[in-house]
This record gives structure tokens, C-alpha cells and sequence, in this order.
């Protein structure tokens, strides 16, 4: 018998995952917020085996030891950026679908050159600090693997992976702050996330809602921005970010199949709910609402509007392109009557179910490709 899910209502917090006003419904009601507490529920485990009992843990171990990189010294901080040029230069190579007509009615109708510039400006920051904001739940959140997983495999890697994400908050933190004037808050839909992932107290979800769901979403985002800017500071330095979050997603891609092999219908459909709402909240995130407000506009009036550019519609579903064969590999899609592979039918997003998963992919980041154009990753690709 397949064990009974709840509804999107129950889940996400509405019946229509496209709902335009209770997405936008959601946001931050403290702008000016510096610290944020979530309870940790979790237990710290000890384990005294110090056997060598996951060799393909103990690979990633070694080869995150050998992949460490420092952020001051490997990366041409003096390297000058010229803002307008690079988010002009970006926003043509993206070749919107949305022309002017489409904004008719709407305080965008009579935006000019200047005018588009300004809000590419600021989403090119708001997307940077939502990548920061992330890196750091993933701070956090692996700071909690080390704690509470009980294998001493996985301790030793996700131990690596604490410094890496240290490193990451770093460089983003930085490049903001240096290159860009500034970031904005946290979306308040990635927080919503980031306080589940937290509060919830098995070891397991901590990797589902980490290092798979948001960790596999961006890597995608990160190999989205990597192609298509020619900031060489940025490209660079997503470069490098990305060669350490494969190792993280494959982390958590090859810890996870032990479990999720033997787990109840029960079990698993809690696992699968779960992957749905992280999906839900970080496609909602990606509605940029804060950078409309600042700008003056009211999000009700152009997202519905921005969601039918196709170039958008194509960007939004590669951001999947590693959380759905990721998933598959888990088992999570077709368990209790393919619930997670409907759900990710509707999202539109199910084509990327046989692209190769990060478990073996992680090698293809590796940084001994850094330097050679022909052996560079083509991270949102097919295979």
C-alpha cells in the first residue's frame, strides 16, 4: 500500500505552485535584520568505530584535502570591474524574450537604456547575495553533519566541507562588498528554507535539504552565471566555488543511497515531501521581488508578466538540471506511486531525470581543468 502524502496546501502553503499572490505574499518583515536564530533540535553523536568503512567517503576526503584553495591568494582581487559594462554586456547575451510592449500598463513601459541597466545592476547584487546567504546556511548546516552523522567517514568530509563553505561565504561576502558596493537581506523564501533544513532534527534531511536540494540547485546556478559572464574576477572565482560544490552535492548523493535504499514507503514519502517544498521555495526565490520593490515597482504588476519570457522559463528549469537525476539516484523520484516524479512534472522539470548525477559527475570540477578552455565542465549541459 503507498503511504498517503499531503497536500500542496499542507506542504508549501497553497493548492496552485504557480499562486503569483501568496509567493509574493511572502517577505521579509524585518529589513534591517542582522541576526537570526533557528533552534537546532538535533543530537551531537559520537562514534568510536574509526574503521574505514565508506571508501568512496574516504575518497572525497582525499580529495577535498587536495583540492583546498585560498580565497586572498588564488583569486586577482585587484582585478578591476566595471559594472555597467559587465551587467550591459550580460544582459545581451541573455536576449530576454520580454520586449517593451509586454510592460504595457506598467510603470516598466516607459523604462529606457539607463533604466534597465539600474535594475540589472541590482540583480546581479541581489543574485550574489543570495548565493552569500546560502553559502552560509550551508555553513551552518554542515557544521551540523559533522555532529550529528554517526559514520566516521562522513564526519572526516563534511569536516572539509565546513572550511570550504567558510571560504565561500568569504569570497562572495568579498566580491560583493568590493566590486559591487554592497548586497541585499536575505530572501525570505531561502530563509524559510534554510530554518526548515535547521530545525529539523534527523541527520539525513540536513543532507537532503543541503547538500542535494540547495547545493544541487547552485551548482546549476553557479555553472548558469560561469557561461555567460566574461567578468574574469566572477568567472574565476565561480570556477573555483563550483569545484568544491560538486564534491559537496556527490557528499551528499553517496551517503544518502545507503539510507534511502532501506527505508518505508512511510519514510521515504516524508523525504520526498520534503525535496518538493525545497523546490518550491527556491524556484519562488528566483521572482527577484525585493530588486522590483527598490525600484519602484510593484511586483504584482510585471511578475506575472516576467513569467512568461522564455528565456527565463528555460533558466528556471536548468536550476534543476542537478536536483532531479540527483533525486532519481535517491530513489525519491518513483517511490510511493512516482509521487516526487509527478510533482516534478509540474514544475516542468522532469527532463533532466537521466543527465548524469553528481556522485560521478564531481570529478569533471575538479581544478587541475582550471587552466585549459577545452576541459572546462559545461555544468548546465546534457549529456
Amino acid at each position: 500500500m503507498s503511504a498517503t502524502h499531503a497536500s500542496n496546501e499542507e506542504i508549501i502553503g497553497r493548492a496552485d505552485i504557480n499562486d503569483i499572490e501568496a509567493i509574493l505574499a511572502v517577505s521579509n518583515t524585518d529589513v534591517d535584520e542582522v541576526e537570526h536564530i533557528v533552534k537546532d533540535n538535533a543530537d551531537a553523536i559520537f562514534t568510536w568505530d574509526y574503521s574505514l568503512a565508506r571508501p568512496q567517503l574516504r575518497k572525497l576526503y582525499e580529495k577535498a584535502k587536495v583540492g583546498q584553495w585560498n580565497a586572498t591568494t588564488d583569486l586577482p582581487w585587484d582585478q578591476e570591474v566595471d559594472l555597467e559594462k559587465v551587467v550591459s554586456s550580460d544582459q545581451a547575451a541573455l536576449q530576454s524574450g520580454l520586449t517593451p510592449d509586454h510592460y504595457v500598463g506598467t510603470v516598466v513601459e516607459k523604462w529606457g537604456k539607463q533604466e534597465w541597466l539600474a535594475f540589472g545592476i541590482d540583480q546581479r547584487r541581489w543574485t550574489l547575495s543570495q548565493f552569500l546567504h546560502g553559502e552560509q546556511g550551508a555553513l551552518l548546516c554542515t557544521a551540523k553533519i559533522v555532529e550529528t552523522v554517526p559514520w566516521y567517514d562522513a564526519k572526516l568530509y563534511a569536516s572539509t566541507q565546513v572550511v570550504d563553505e567558510a571560504r565561500h561565504v568569504e569570497v562572495f561576502a568579498r566580491y560583493l562588498d568590493e566590486k559591487l558596493g554592497g548586497g541585499f537581506q536575505v530572501n525570505a523564501h531561502l530563509r524559510m528554507l534554510l530554518d526548515d533544513i535547521i530545525e529539523d532534527s534527523r541527520w539525513d534531511m540536513t543532507y537532503l535539504g543541503m547538500q542535494v536540494m540547495v547545493e544541487g540547485l547552485a551548482l546549476a546556478a553557479f555553472g548558469f552565471l560561469h557561461q555567460m559572464t566574461e567578468e574574469p574576477l566572477l568567472k574565476q572565482l565561480l570556477r573555483y566555488v563550483m569545484s568544491d560544490e560538486a564534491r559537496h552535492v556527490a557528499f551528499g548523493v553517496l551517503s544518502l543511497k545507503e539510507v534511502y535504499d532501506g527505508m518505508t514507503d512511510a519514510e521515504m514519502k516524508d523525504r520526498q515531501e520534503f525535496a518538493f517544498e525545497a523546490a518550491i521555495r527556491m524556484r519562488d526565490r528566483f521572482l527577484s521581488q525585493e530588486v522590483w520593490e527598490k525600484h519602484g515597482v510593484n511586483p504584482r504588476d510585471v511578475v506575472p508578466l516576467v513569467l512568461k519570457d522564455p528565456t527565463r522559463d528555460i533558466f528556471q528549469q536548468m536550476l534543476f538540471s542537478k536536483i532531479v537525476p540527483n533525486c532519481k539516484k535517491l530513489g525519491l523520484l518513483d517511490r510511493n506511486d512516482q509521487w516526487l516524479r509527478r510533482r516534478f512534472e509540474e514544475m516542468n522539470v522532469i527532463q533532466f531525470e537521466d543527465w548524469e548525477d553528481t556522485g560521478s559527475e564531481y570529478i569533471k570540477f575538479e581544478l587541475d581543468a582550471q587552466q585549459s578552455d577545452e576541459r572546462e565542465p559545461q555544468p548546465v549541459a546534457g549529456d
